[in-house]
């Protein structure tokens, strides 16, 4: 009777999951938000999730469609494949937009995060990513998407056979379309350099939201599958490197969000940012505390922060995405 009451839960449990994979959006692991109308850059709200037994920190960004690196570094006492049942972690969907034109395919690198903003100048959507790991750095460029395949073939360039073959699996000269190839089943070829970087999904069940390719940009298989029918050939694609966010919002927050850099050189710790005297003088221009501005470098944990108020009046009030 024991066995087949926990037999029954099982089946229930599958078709329970089977179910919820029916009624998911296509752009179900990303996250669509609303432009600020007033002039702001902060965007999404904090969330927050309560560790169940067997879950892992990949796993749990999946279902809320944030990266595992971003994951981390917004819960640095996590364990990332055993965080401890009941732990209460920061799901990282509150940020600052990047300080560019809000237009097109926008990617910060240190982010891991790519941003696409919709034609209706209303809103956008973010996705976590893969990037080029250290060696094969995915380049900042400022481009456009020059071609679009769904089922691609993957002709892998020299260096990456090389590469292949000192592991003991080389390559074929062309990989076919289907479950092998690992640039999933769409694919979009960057205007740069001899056309080699792509914007494409995988066949993988990890590495998004790390450093792990070859120089292409890397989306979970139901992002880029929405991502690619949204986008028509000629989108202008802009890839920058800003680790550290700032602004100054309508209300007179004061924000400055920081993000871990890229590694420079394999094996490398977390590198350190150094404040620089921008960042500085942008706070001490806003009557920012130097001291919180400190802190956030120390602990790079890719939130915004508060560092102060401009407007003296607004001095006591309170932000509600304070941890």
């Amino acid at each position: 009777m024991k066995l087949c009451f926990s037999i029954a839960r099982c089946v229930m449990k599958l078709l329970l999951s089977l179910l919820f994979l029916l009624f998911i959006t296509p752009a179900s692991w990303a996250n669509i938000y609303s432009l600020p109308d007033d002039g702001g850059r902060l965007i999404g709200q904090l969330q927050t999730h309560t560790v169940a037994k067997g879950e892992n920190l990949h796993e749990i960004g999946l279902l809320y469609g944030v990266g595992l690196l971003e994951l981390m570094d917004a819960n640095p006492a996590a364990d990332p494949f055993v965080p401890t049942p009941g732990m209460r972690l920061v799901i990282p969907t509150l940020m600052l937009l990047p300080e560019v034109e809000y237009q097109g395919i926008v990617i910060n690198l240190p982010e891991l995060r790519l941003y696409f903003f919709h034609p209706n100048g209303k809103e956008v959507t973010v996705f976590p990513i893969g990037i080029g790991r250290v060696g094969r750095e995915t380049p900042v460029m400022m481009t456009k998407v020059s071609s679009k395949r769904a089922n691609p073939t993957w002709t892998p360039t020299a260096t990456t056979r090389a590469e292949y073959a000192a592991k003991g699996e080389p390559l074929p000269v062309v990989v076919p379309a289907g479950p092998e190839n690992p640039l999933g089943e769409y694919a979009m070829r960057l205007a740069y350099g001899h056309g080699e970087y792509l914007i494409h999904g995988t066949n993988k069940d990890f590495g998004i939201g790390m450093r792990v390719s070859a120089g292409c940009i890397r989306l979970e298989p139901a992002n880029i599958e929405w991502l690619f029918h949204q986008v028509e050939r000629g989108e202008q694609v802009r890839i920058i490197n800003e680790p550290i966010k700032q602004s100054v919002e309508p209300n007179g927050d004061v924000l400055i969000e920081v993000h871990s850099p890229l590694s420079k050189y394999e094996g490398q710790p977390s590198p350190k940012l150094t404040m620089t005297d921008s960042v500085m003088n942008f706070v001490a221009e806003h009557n920012g505390d130097q001291a919180a501005l400190e802190s956030i470098f120390k602990t790079m944990n890719g939130l915004p922060n508060l560092v102060g108020r401009a407007w003296e009046e607004q001095a006591t009030e309170e932000m509600d995405f304070e941890l």
